[in-house]
Order: structure tokens, then sequence, then C-alpha cells
């Protein structure tokens, strides 16, 4: 649900390895798979050219096994009623979007044994419709039942991802793990969106080091405030995996900034704002970084 940079990355590789996926897009994109098929462009994973299955009527596809929910996050509501008719007694819904409140959502709408938790590493964009663009080497999901436990249905989907070529980890705590993966998608998100760059000239820079820093230190004490268990290093190792991704690398929200699009600023930094401020802990970096882009959340300003 949704075949951007995430669903469409993911799905491709699924399907390109023998899976039966079904594509839910809309609008130019949609039509330019339909005719061109969807492609992606990919130096370092390997590039694909696919003829797919995909509508914009979930009601088309039927009960599917598992729906990976990869919208944008101000769309998470209506998609989240769009998918009904593929939901069925069987059926597993894992949210690889970011953020952190969005599968209380899903839970919500479908019964809290219907979804799973899910976080995917990876960066890339539509690069124009029907064309996904891929920076760098990670195609990674994260995903873990909230019970804990290491069930039945998500251990096919991990052999379904390692068939496609797609890391996978099963935390034990995947609350935890969306939090970790929070720390630093806040921080990525929030610098290159600020600056304009990708992550390299951010890192490599002495005085947007230091404020990325303090950026995941803020989202760190936030999350720990509001119960969430983090390690002490886990600021560094955050840092450390900033360090190791590709110099081109950029967070969707600064390529939305870039285009144009919608942001889903409120989602993340804002989020964490937001959540400070009910907890009483000072995010003083983040409120300069939000106020910033905050003219932008709708897309870009219209000059009168």
């Amino acid at each position: 649900m949704g075949s951007g940079g995430v669903g469409g990355l993911f799905g491709a590789r699924l399907a390109a390895s023998g899976a039966d996926v079904r594509f839910i897009a809309r609008g130019r994109h949609l039509a330019a798979i339909k005719q061109d098929g969807l492609i992606v462009e990919s130096e370092h994973c390997g590039d694909l050219k696919l003829a797919v299955e995909a509508t914009d009527d979930p009601g088309q596809v039927g009960h599917c096994d598992y729906v990976l929910f990869c919208v944008k996050l101000w769309d998470t509501e209506a998609a989240c009623q769009a998918i009904a008719p593929m939901v069925g007694k069987m059926t597993t819904i894992i949210s690889f979007q970011n953020g952190i409140e969005r599968d209380q959502i899903l839970q919500d709408a479908f019964g809290a044994d219907k979804v799973a938790g899910g976080i995917s590493y990876v960066a890339a964009t539509i690069k124009q419709p029907g064309v996904i663009t891929q920076k760098g080497h990670v195609q990674k999901l994260v995903f873990g039942e909230y019970s804990g436990e290491q069930s039945s249905r998500l251990l096919r989907f991990a052999d379904a991802c390692r068939s496609a070529n797609i890391e996978v980890e099963m935390p034990a705590d995947i609350r935890q793990a969306l939090w970790y993966k929070f720390i630093c998608l806040v921080a990525m998100s929030s610098m290159t969106a600020a600056t304009r760059l990708p992550i390299g000239p951010v890192r490599n820079n002495a005085k947007t080091r230091s404020l990325t820093r303090k950026v995941m230190e803020e989202v760190k004490a936030v999350g720990l405030k509001s119960g969430v268990s983090l390690e002490s290093d886990i600021v560094d190792r955050q840092m450390a995996y900033l360090d190791g991704l590709a110099a081109d690398v950029t967070a969707s929200l600064e390529y939305d900034l870039r285009t144009g699009n919608k942001l889903e600023l409120p989602y993340l930094a804002g989020y964490v704002v937001e959540l400070g401020d009910r907890l009483g802990v000072d995010t003083p970096s983040l409120d300069t970084i939000c106020a910033l882009l905050d003219p932008y959340v709708d897309g870009r300003p219209v000059i009168a």
C-alpha cells in the first residue's frame, strides 16, 4: 500500500524474487507503471524493470497474506480505510512508514493481532513516474511482534525477504527498535532538510555534526521520559550509522522539501517537540529546526 521509494523498492525486490506482489499506486506514477513497468535504478543493489500488477483500487486485489503499509504519514488514516478490502482473517499488516504513532491507528482499525511493527532502512525515492532510484547499498527491513514472540507469520515473511536479498532483523523489542530508528531518522531528516544537503556534508562539517548529535540527544531524552528502554550508547551508535552511509544519501524529508511536496515534519521532529512539551523535556535544537521548516509543511509556499 503505497508504491513510492519504500513500497516500490521493497515490493520490486520481492516481486523479482518470485513473490506474488500487488502494488497500490495512483496518478502519473500508476499510469507509468502500467505502461512501462516498475523500474528500479540502483548502482549498488542492481537495476530492475518489472511488469507488475498495479492498481489504485485495493478492492480489486482481495485478501492478502501481508499488507506492507508504506504511505506518507499524513495519508495514514485515509489509507487505513482504503486497505480494508485486502485484510482478511489471516492478513498481517506491517507499517514501514516513518514515525512512532502510526501503528496505533492500524491497531484501532483492524485489531492489535493484525499489526506487527516495522522499520525500513533504505535511501530510495521516486525519480520520475514509474522509476524508483536507490542510493547506497542498504536495503534492510526490521520487524517484530509487539508481544515479543517469534511468530510463524513473521518468520515466513523473513524468508521471503531474504530470498529477495533484503537484509532482515527481528528484534525482541520492536518498540525499542522503532525508537532506535526514530533517533536517527529525526536527526537525519531534520539536518538534511534544514541544510538542503545530503548526509555527507552535514556529518563532515563540525558545526552541523555537533547539531546532529544534539538533536539525537533530545530525541533520546524524550524517548526515555516516555518510558522506552534506550541504551546509554545509542547516540554514539546512530552517529556511527550515519558515518557509514554513502555521502550522497539524503532523507525523504529533504527530498520532499526540495521538490515542493508536503513534509512529514509534524510526525518526526514536530512529534518530538510536542511530546517533549507534554513530558517536560526541553528540545531547543528541534524547536529551532521546526520553526525554520514550518513554512514548508504544506508544500512550497506561494509568494504573493
